[in-house]
């Protein structure tokens, strides 16, 4: 049994857990200038949080009214423990549940395996985004 769960949200509501986790992650870990974290599609996008048992953010993804997904991160000491495949496995049932007919995302290139195993194709080549090299990856959904 899973020693965390995952809540669905908006940013208004979750707004500081949401943001520790991608500061963690995104900002210190990886450096992403800050004015790149943050943007106006936060207030509009469906948000996922994981938990652990004690209520702390250990996890997190966003899904764009679009079918975007983005801003997906795990904490460190989470990593390799299932949190990931939970939380995506929890956004592609919503997105499907919403009538999305395609999802898309920015992998880093490090993480594009990863979508892989969840059914996403790379589309294109290459890029750079925040320093970090990312393919794009898609997914229909039946």
């Amino acid at each position: 049994m899973p020693d965390f769960s995952i809540l669905i949200t908006d940013w208004a509501h979750e707004q500081a857990r949401l943001s520790r986790v991608r500061r963690t992650v995104f900002i210190d870990e990886q450096g992403v200038p800050e004015d790149l974290e943050w943007d106006a599609d936060d207030a509009g996008s469906l948000h996922f949080l994981v938990i652990d048992g004690a209520g702390q953010a250990i996890g997190c993804a966003r899904l764009l009214p679009d079918g975007h997904i983005g801003r997906m991160a795990v904490l460190p000491a989470w990593r390799g423990r299932g949190v990931g495949r939970a939380l995506l496995a929890a956004v592609l049932d919503t997105a499907q549940a919403r009538g999305h007919g395609t999802l898309r995302l920015s992998a880093q290139t490090h993480a594009a395996a990863f979508y892989a195993r969840a059914g996403f194709v790379a589309v294109g080549s290459n890029y750079e985004e925040a320093g970090i090299p990312h393919i794009a990856m898609q997914k229909r959904l039946a």
